[in-house]
């Protein structure tokens, strides 16, 4: 059993976050416990592209290229670029070793030509390279309707949604048909970074109606903390919500918590209260069985984009999760 001890704390502020970093692949003495694994299963997808890091193609495909080979490639997802970038991404991974490699497609406005652009990306990197879902931006149940006509089956699409007057509706439409959400979570800037009420309610509408989500932006933590918001020397500090509390927040949200623990779930600060077990996990004595971790994997939190995968894992392993 993991239990973080009330007498240690980390100072994650020290972390230094290498532009291009190979991470050691020699293999881990103590086993990742199982409920460990089943939470964090695929779920960083790599952003390296995107500020604050803000990589260019070369670094941020090296990094990717580590990452698969790294110890902690169990918990890597996809590789994200913007549709535009993808003949640059296929020339600066074409001499690694990159079968099989994952991606996903931030759409431009022309959802059309996004789609032809990713059908004509699979059909001639077949075998080596595969995109095989696109993040849309869609303010209105029109934009779901259009994306969804355009869409082939074998794509799966997230859609970030608008939480202002129209979100139930936007829910209710993905919820419909089907589909996937997609939730903003942090930014540059402490105004980019959506207030634990607001995630609340997005994750409940979307759990209320089934509706499975991504999350993207301010997730670089696993604990909610008081942080720098970029790797700049002069960068603005601001708080951030934790990959952790939100997880779990989810799986809470799903077995019915209130909106109060929950809320008090997404504002927790201090590590010592996350007990990870075999069988679980537990948060101030409330207990999510592996079970209902796999299901809130499975049909809540899919994903979140990180600009960082070496930060998070960092975090994890000062936690003694890793």
């Amino acid at each position: 059993m993991f239990v973080n001890r009330p007498d240690k704390h980390y100072d994650f502020r020290s972390i230094k976050v290498p532009r291009n970093h190979e991470m050691d692949p020699q293999p881990v003495e103590n086993p990742t416990m199982e409920s460990v694994r089943i939470l964090l299963d695929g779920v960083i997808d790599y952003a390296g592209l995107f500020p604050p890091s803000q990589l260019s193609m070369a670094e941020a495909v090296t990094n990717y290229a580590a990452y698969k080979k790294s110890n902690y490639s169990w918990m890597l997802g996809r590789f994200i670029l913007p549709v535009a970038r993808l003949d640059e991404f296929v020339e600066a991974a074409r001499d690694l070793q990159s079968s099989g490699w994952q991606l996903s497609a931030l759409a431009s406005e022309d959802i059309v030509d996004t789609i032809r652009q990713i059908k004509f990306f699979n059909a001639e990197h077949k075998g080596t390279f595969l995109c095989d879902t696109v993040e849309v931006k869609a303010n209105t149940v029109s934009k779901i309707d259009n994306t969804l006509f355009s869409t082939p089956g074998d794509l799966t699409p997230y859609f970030e949604i608008s939480t202002g007057p129209n979100f139930a509706e936007l829910v209710s439409t993905l919820s419909l048909k089907g589909q996937r959400a997609k939730i903003r979570t942090g930014g540059l800037t402490q105004n980019d970074f959506p207030s634990s009420r607001d995630i609340i309610r997005f994750v409940r509408t979307c759990m209320a109606a089934n509706v499975p989500f991504k999350a993207t932006a301010g997730l670089h933590h696993p604990i909610r903390c008081f942080k720098p918001l970029t790797y700049a020397p002069d960068a603005p500090q601001g708080t951030m919500h934790g990959f952790l509390n939100l997880l779990l927040m989810t799986g809470y949200a799903r077995e019915s918590y209130k909106i109060s623990v929950l809320e008090e779930l997404m504002e927790e600060e201090f590590e010592e209260v996350f007990v990870f077990e075999d069988g679980g996990v537990r948060w101030r004595g409330n207990f999510l069985g592996n079970n209902s971790v796999g299901m809130l994997r499975q049909k809540g939190f899919h994903s979140f984009g990180s600009c960082s995968f070496d930060e998070p894992i960092a975090d994890l392993q000062n936690l003694g999760l890793l």
